[in-house]
């Protein structure tokens, strides 16, 4: 797998990953959920550099203008319901891309122990197509890896490209052999480490609970 960090390098990226960390910031859901989008266009600017591009010819009014386009079909796949405004951003960039939706959340079972559960999934074919794996908090990676294995029913893509605002090195080290070689994680930041809770510190809470209210 590669990994792509974009805080590596400074840009305005800076600026929209200090407002959903902010617990001032975080009191305007609106205004969290637009930052996640706008983060996922940044992110899915990043990622097209790794297209397949073919010379097409562009008619103007004037003229004619020879012009590299993107050749892969995409597939978009969000993890309900935290990864809809990352998933929203996405489509923006790359708006003729197919969309696929899975259910994955953590259920307890014994003391700090718990499993990943997938309840529900909608998704085209995936056969020979370019992957988008949109989920904005990588924590134990459990829940990537659960989709990962949920998704061979519906056909194996030629390329998967997992997309991530937050993640953990614990997180990232856990799904890195888990996924085919050619693999690229594109993450807006990183953070250390999990608390015993499997939550990232310093994180920003639940990416879920600030865009769209506490679930019960």
């Amino acid at each position: 797998m590669t990994i792509h960090n974009l805080t590596k390098k400074t840009s305005i990226l800076n600026k929209f990953i200090a407002e959903i960390r902010s617990k001032e910031t975080q009191k305007d859901s609106l205004r969290f959920r637009r930052n996640i989008e706008r983060i996922g266009e940044i992110l899915g600017y990043e990622l097209s550099s790794h297209f397949n591009y073919e010379s097409e010819i562009i008619t103007t009014p004037l003229g004619e203008k020879e012009i590299k386009l993107p050749s892969n079909e995409l597939v978009i796949c969000s993890i309900l319901r935290a990864g809809i405004p990352l998933h929203q951003g996405l489509l923006n960039y790359f708006d003729d891309a197919e969309s696929a939706f899975i259910s994955a959340y953590r259920k307890k079972t014994s003391g700090k122990e718990f499993e990943i559960v997938v309840e529900y999934f909608a998704s085209p074919d995936l056969t020979g197509k370019t992957l988008l794996l949109a989920d904005p908090m990588l924590a134990t990676g459990q829940s990537l890896v659960s989709v990962y294995e949920s998704l061979h029913k519906h056909g194996t893509p030629k390329e998967i490209h997992i997309v991530a605002v937050l993640g953990s090195t614990e997180g990232i080290d856990y799904i890195h052999d888990k996924f085919p070689e050619n693999t690229h994680l594109w993450i807006a930041t990183i953070d250390d480490h999990l608390n015993e809770k499997g939550y990232i510190i310093p994180g920003l809470g639940d990416a879920g609970d600030l865009a769209f209210g506490t679930k019960l």
